[in-house]
């Protein structure tokens, strides 16, 4: 049985909403447009390296997305250039 898709009206959206609030205000303007805008066009591969990027620590995801850092998670670095091509296009 395959799992229904994700919509924004969805329990799963709301609780991605949720943890895509993260009391930081660089990275909420970040996740929580790219959430709305974007989330339910990714495939399913990108749609659960989003949800691993919510389980880390927010210093963490700082420094990824002000390029100061790279992840050494090929997966979240993937996530995190995807997110900041959408909000920095070339």
């Amino acid at each position: 049985m395959s799992e229904a898709p994700i919509t924004s009206n969805s329990p799963e959206f709301k609780r991605l909403w949720w943890h895509s609030r993260r009391g930081m205000l660089e990275l909420d303007n970040l996740l929580v447009p790219f959430l709305e805008q974007a989330y339910c066009d990714l495939n399913p591969n990108d749609q659960a390296c989003y949800e691993k990027l919510l389980t880390c620590e927010d210093s963490d995801m700082f420094e990824w997305f002000m390029q100061r850092n790279k992840s050494d998670d090929p997966d979240l670095q993937r996530i995190v250039e995807v997110i900041l091509k959408r909000v920095q296009p070339d």
